[in-house]
């Protein structure tokens, strides 16, 4: 029943569930040192060389499943012990190497790296290597390759290095917490934070409700995950949680579009304030484009500061495909208003903790948002809706918008800003293949997502931006 692409999320899945299960039960204090045995139990190895490297893997799965490294700010983190399996990389003479009499590779390495034996076959000294490439450029065989690890060619802002014990190393000061190196290394030996305890003590703390409310504001890249179901039924199940109700953070999108729209006009160009990953990216590489990002809180953000401002107390939780929401819940513009941020991955996990099958539920509603707000979720969707926005407002102004699909297409976009040589005046940043649907906390990934989440945006009831603001004003969230 239970849908993910690797056997890695499965078994991330599995140490959050069970997290989940003892903090349900007040038993965690005393129980997750056994969760390690529980999870891999008797003595043969299903996943590594031994049993007991496999538990101690999981030990360290299970301190980050609580919340990992308190004194490392990054939601990404690195298990030291599971980075291990993968060869040294770097560049290689390969078996292609002919042996030939030109020796173009040694000419072409300016740092004596290159060197031959009897039968003519190079080989690259390491303690030399620059790893430049000059000699894999000219090699007439195509021989010499650069072998690099999977959460190195993952992480397009060169955040991930190799450290002296040849495990991963991130460089905060580059990261964007994209996850991009989470969902890639086969080893499961980089993953997310957790705050699911978070989650779960504020509800238990609500007393069903009582004492504060606690919303749950999901992400419409929703409507792409737990196909096994009904997206009723998830509503359904997420209530069964104890959420005390549902709300759409496609709504908050119906409003950026509409205050975004109007920033922009006003400002002639911007670029978009929805994908954390890419706004830490401008932060961090372009800070003299920092000028041009919306002023405009996310849409999780300005949904979670609606309620906020209408129902307090009240705690809101985002619910989405994003690890880089984690980190922007910690922002000092957001934390006010957003409590916690966990995946979809994570739901998953916590609804099976508590035994709710949701295929087994009655269907919830889930109507607040336009079609535009909800196709927030995949890349191009945003500037949709900000042309929507621009067109309802009636607001004289040509769009011409550039959306990015992935942070290497922002990186070409804001370059060619810099330059003053791009031909648009808004620019969608997403930092993730896809959108929002390609994010690493999702369940699946894959372009049918694309195409559930604009027929999830046609379900809508409300068909514009306005009116789905104005729906949304005027009535009490549903219960």
């Amino acid at each position: 029943m239970r849908k993910f692409d690797t056997k890695v999320q499965d078994l991330k899945y599995r140490v959050l569930r069970e997290v989940a299960r003892q903090a349900w039960d007040d038993r965690l204090a005393e129980t997750a040192i056994d969760i390690p045995k529980k999870i891999v139990p008797g003595k043969t190895p299903t996943m590594r060389c031994c049993v007991y490297k496999e538990r101690a893997i999981l030990a360290e799965r299970v301190k980050i499943a609580m919340g990992g490294d308190k004194s490392n700010p990054n939601v990404i983190e690195v298990i030291d012990i599971a980075c291990d399996e993968c060869p040294m990389g770097g560049y290689e003479i390969t078996n292609a190497c002919r042996g030939c009499l030109a020796h173009r590779c040694e000419e072409a390495c300016r740092f004596g790296a290159i060197t031959f034996d009897s039968n003519h076959v190079a080989h690259i000294d390491k303690t030399k290597c620059k790893e430049c490439g000059a000699c894999a450029k000219v090699c007439p065989y195509s021989a010499i390759h650069n072998y690099k690890r999977p959460c190195e060619t993952s992480c397009k802002v060169k955040a991930i290095s190799m450290g002296d014990e040849k495990q991963a190393c991130i460089d905060n000061s580059k990261c964007i917490s994209c996850g991009a190196c989470v969902y890639q290394c086969p080893f499961g030996a980089i993953t997310d934070k957790s705050f699911i305890l978070n989650v779960i003590d504020a509800i238990k703390k609500s007393e069903n409700n009582t004492k504060y409310k606690v919303y749950a504001v999901v992400a419409p890249s929703i409507s792409s995950q737990f196909t096994y179901a009904k997206l009723g039924q998830v509503i359904t199940g997420l209530r069964e949680l104890g959420f005390h109700t549902v709300i759409e953070a496609a709504l908050g999108a119906d409003m950026v579009a509409q205050a975004e729209s109007k920033e922009l006009v006003e400002k002639g160009f911007l670029t978009s304030s929805c994908c954390p990953a890419f706004v830490d990216y401008i932060e961090k590489n372009f800070p003299d484009l920092k000028q041009y990002i919306s002023h405009n809180l996310s849409p999780m953000a300005t949904i979670a500061k609606y309620i906020k401002e209408h129902e307090a107390p009240c705690k809101i939780v985002f619910i989405g495909p994003c690890t880089a929401k984690k980190m922007e819940v910690q922002k000092e513009s957001v934390r006010q208003y957003v409590d916690v941020a966990m995946t979809f991955e994570e739901l998953q996990a916590l609804f099976d903790s508590k035994g709710i099958d949701i295929t087994m539920l009655p269907e919830g509603v889930l109507d607040n948002a336009s079609y535009f707000g909800r196709i927030f979720a995949r890349c191009g969707g945003l500037s949709d809706a900000v042309a929507e926005g621009i067109k309802e407002q009636g607001l004289d102004f040509e769009l011409k918008p550039c959306s990015c699909d992935g942070i290497e297409a922002c990186k070409v976009a804001l370059l060619q800003k810099s330059k003053n040589r791009l031909d648009a005046n808004f620019i969608e940043g997403m930092a993730c293949i896809g959108g929002c649907i390609g994010g690493a906390g999702c369940l699946t990934h894959g372009e049918k997502n694309k195409a559930e989440v604009d027929k999830y945006g046609k379900l809508a009831h409300e068909k514009t931006i306005t009116e789905a603001i104005q729906s949304f004003s005027h009535v009490e969230p549903k219960k």
